[in-house]
């Protein structure tokens, strides 16, 4: 790949945050027209730096999902054992699911882009690479895809419960109180059973 000069760099860049604010508000389906248009530069341009807007979808997936967030590489690869992953989790998806507090890009742009057969792809693929996949790696005994699938289920659930929905209990709810419930649930995917200290 041609490396890019300062006024080349400055170009992709505004491309991308213009795409990847596209994208949060109208989903994959969004112009590439439009994009362009709101970066100050033509199609054309687009096309020359990210070849399509499936390329470009896919960049702006990995920027949004490489961002610091809820089941970061780091919490997975850092956690001394599989409890003290479930308690970080839920303590994570707490604090950034609290109302008006955190960015939804990502999860906007997955929304928004349901209905789209290629954008779901992306999505799909994306997931696998950044969550489901090193997950379940860390997780022991049987049907580990399958339980990670289920645990990245559970946090999208619960944010579109309280983050977007705002529903009174889950958004006017004790923090200390969800840690403790989403703890238990993530222990039931993670290891079979509630994490010892809140069973015993």
């Amino acid at each position: 790949m041609k490396t890019l000069g300062k006024k080349g760099a400055a170009t992709r860049e505004a491309i991308l945050a213009s795409a990847r604010q596209a994208f949060t508000q109208s989903g994959y389906d969004v112009g590439v027209r439009e994009i362009a248009e709101n970066a100050g530069v033509t199609a054309m341009l687009v096309n020359r730096y990210f070849g399509s807007k499936e390329q470009l979808f896919e960049e702006v997936v990995d920027l949004v999902l490489s961002a610091p967030g809820i089941l970061t590489r780091e919490v997975m690869t850092n956690a001394p054992d599989v409890s003290t992953l479930c308690r970080d989790v839920a303590a994570a998806l707490v604090a950034k699911t609290a109302p008006g507090i955190t960015s939804m890009d990502g999860f906007l742009i997955m929304l928004r882009s349901a209905n789209n057969g290629q954008a779901t792809a992306i999505l799909r693929r994306k997931f696998e690479t950044h969550f489901a996949r090193p997950l379940s790696e860390l997780l022991p005994g049987e049907e580990t895809s399958q339980r990670a699938a289920m645990f990245l289920a559970v946090i999208a659930g619960f944010q579109v419960m309280r983050q977007v929905v705002e529903m009174a209990a889950l958004a006017q709810a004790k923090p200390d109180q969800l840690e403790r419930q989403l703890e238990a649930l993530f222990g039931l995917l993670i290891i079979g059973t509630p994490v010892k200290h809140l069973t015993g």
